[in-house]
């Protein structure tokens, strides 16, 4: 009967460590992935503050620098990267890969994009970025049936593209249209910015920058300075300071998510 029990417990002590080896790869692959060796504290809350007076319509320094970071073509909303064919090509061998060479490379995921706005009333323009708002409070979290979408403790929301099973819950959702899906195999991507056909995927705030000490390439790239990172959490961070003696909006505050990405002259 010792015997029986030695070896029950054995084989409990076998089954958990490969339950272990199990659940754990999809988080040690993560951080691995992303320079990252110790877990982040819930005491930083990384946040943006961005100032759309300083936000130039017609500059997409940011979103081409979160293209070229994260190995995105920037083929969207339509717009090819090389143009139809002219003349198209008549039915028949070749007619067919051509157009849908086109229409793949128009259709690549968008991670950060920039909107127009126009105040009807009194004529006012704005142009700002828009990408995901990393909520306290996540909606496309709370929707996800394999907890693939999920919030790090220092605020940063993420997708696990091994979890992900691509119903795209999330991206209907998120109020912020701020989700994309991959139809398409991916080729030449950023061995730091994992990302996979059948997935869904966002702004991760550079994640793997951060991890680093580094900033997000968008804030980084803009000329103007418009987009200011850094710990909402720390009351002597550059943010945390302006964020208290500037008047700044959430956008849908009304929500109640509490988003980490701020907008000041909205």
């Amino acid at each position: 009967m010792n015997d029986i029990n030695i070896q029950r417990r054995g084989f409990l002590k076998t089954s958990l460590g490969v339950a272990t080896v199990v659940i754990a790869p999809g988080m040690l692959l993560f951080d691995m992935a992303h320079g990252k060796s110790q877990p982040v504290s819930g005491k930083v809350r990384w946040g943006m503050l961005i100032d759309t007076t300083q936000c130039r319509e017609g500059c997409n320094d940011c979103v081409a620098a979160c293209n070229k970071e994260n190995g995105l073509s920037g083929g969207t909303n339509g717009q090819a990267r090389s143009p139809l064919p002219n003349p198209l090509p008549q039915a028949g061998e070749g007619a067919n890969d051509s157009l849908r060479e086109t229409r793949l490379k128009s259709t690549d995921s968008q991670w950060i994009r920039k909107i127009e706005l126009k105040d009807v009333s009194s004529g006012r323009e704005l142009s700002l970025p828009m990408m995901c708002q990393h909520c306290e409070h996540p909606p496309c979290v709370d929707v996800c049936p394999t907890n693939a979408s999920f919030k790090r403790a220092d605020g940063i929301v993420l997708v696990d593209r091994h979890r992900c099973i691509g119903c795209r819950y999330c991206m209907m959702a998120c109020p912020y249209k701020a989700r994309s899906f991959v139809h398409e195999p991916l080729h030449d991507q950023n061995p730091d910015v994992p990302r996979g056909k059948g997935t869904v995927e966002a702004c991760s705030l550079c994640v793997h920058r951060i991890d680093q000490g580094q900033q997000p390439a968008c804030a980084e790239a803009c000329p103007n300075k418009a987009i200011l990172f850094g710990d909402l959490n720390d009351p002597e961070s550059e943010i945390a300071r302006k964020v208290g003696s500037v008047a700044s909006v959430q956008v849908r505050a009304d929500l109640r998510l509490n988003p980490g990405i701020r907008y000041q002259g909205l």
